[in-house]
């Protein structure tokens, strides 16, 4: 019997030294303390198992000790962390480490240093997995300094990432067809100067009325965005009409209409202080009345400035 005990002393020593000599794995039992020392028991009671049970309970405590203190005194991710203080065993090679044993994340961005491309982010910022900010437009100005999101592809940026303006009539340079514009000229949606009577293409009513129709809105909604451009600029809306009906009447007409018009930019935004209405009934025909089409030209809609 005390052979056969011996023999299972030498087998179970042998696979212990075997595993804590062993090229060392990152989660493998041997890499923890406690299980070491659990290990370092057994080994110990069965130690002194072939003589009493004092000595096998000596032989634990002893085992008990040298187990944990083998494995937790090693350092098995070689991050200059002992295993018994490491949070974070498996440390790859290379990573800088806490006292923790935790790689370190200089910026606090979520990416440690090891896989960090852009170090010192700005703090909040949102990164990629490579520790960059993110530029969600792609226009170069990182998120957290860009005071002009979804910018077009392409266009040209400042360091707030808006488009440039570099004629300074309010149209960026995307959208302008008429660069150099001369500083303090009246531009239309397209950075050309505005011409004397701007006539709002599409802006249509009703048969016989002056309820403006649901299509009119994109050219009104234009006009608002140039007299807002131009806070300064004083306009006159002027509304237009055929010479179908009587002069009286389509007096009153043009009147209501280009009001309806003035109404709309007023609601959205523009000054009323920069705003006249004038009617000219069929007084200013621009082509022939004795026409579909010329009739439908003549009944218009514009701004004079």
């Amino acid at each position: 019997m005390k052979y056969l005990k011996l023999g299972v002393i030498s087998v179970i020593l042998a696979l212990f030294l075997s595993a804590c000599a062993s090229s060392p794995g990152k989660t493998a039992w041997y890499d923890q303390w406690g299980a070491c020392a659990a290990g370092g028991a057994g080994l110990g009671i069965a130690a002194g198992a072939p003589d009493d049970f004092s000595k096998a309970m000596t032989g634990a405590a002893v085992g008990f000790a040298v187990g944990g203190a083998i494995c937790a005194l090693k350092d098995t991710d070689m991050d200059g962390v002992k295993n018994y203080k490491d949070d974070c065993p498996g440390t790859p090679d290379g990573g800088i480490v806490d006292d923790r044993g935790c790689e370190i994340d200089s910026d606090s961005d979520g990416v440690v240093d090891r896989l960090d491309s852009c170090p010192g982010t700005t703090e909040g910022a949102r990164v990629d997995d490579r520790g960059c900010e993110i530029d969600s437009d792609s226009d170069g100005v990182p998120d957290s300094r860009d005071s002009c999101a979804g910018t077009p592809a392409g266009a040209e940026v400042n360091e707030q990432g808006c488009e440039l303006d570099s004629d300074g009539d309010g149209v960026v340079n995307s959208k302008d067809s008429c660069p150099d514009t001369i500083q303090g000229v009246p531009v239309d949606d397209t950075g050309c100067e505005l011409a004397a009577a701007y006539e709002l293409d599409n802006v249509n009513f009703e048969f016989d009325s002056a309820k403006l129709t649901a299509g009119s809105t994109a050219t009104l909604d234009e006009a608002v965005r140039i007299l807002k451009r131009h806070s300064d600029l004083k306009v006159e809306i002027a509304g237009h009409t055929d010479s179908r009906g009587s002069e009286q009447y389509n007096q009153g007409l043009s009147e209501r209409r280009a009001q309806s018009v003035a109404d709309y930019l007023i609601a959205h935004g523009v000054s009323n202080h920069s705003i006249t209405v004038k009617g000219y009934g069929e007084s200013q025909p621009i082509a022939d009345n004795g026409t579909e089409e010329g009739r439908a030209a003549n009944r218009r809609v514009e701004l004079r400035h």
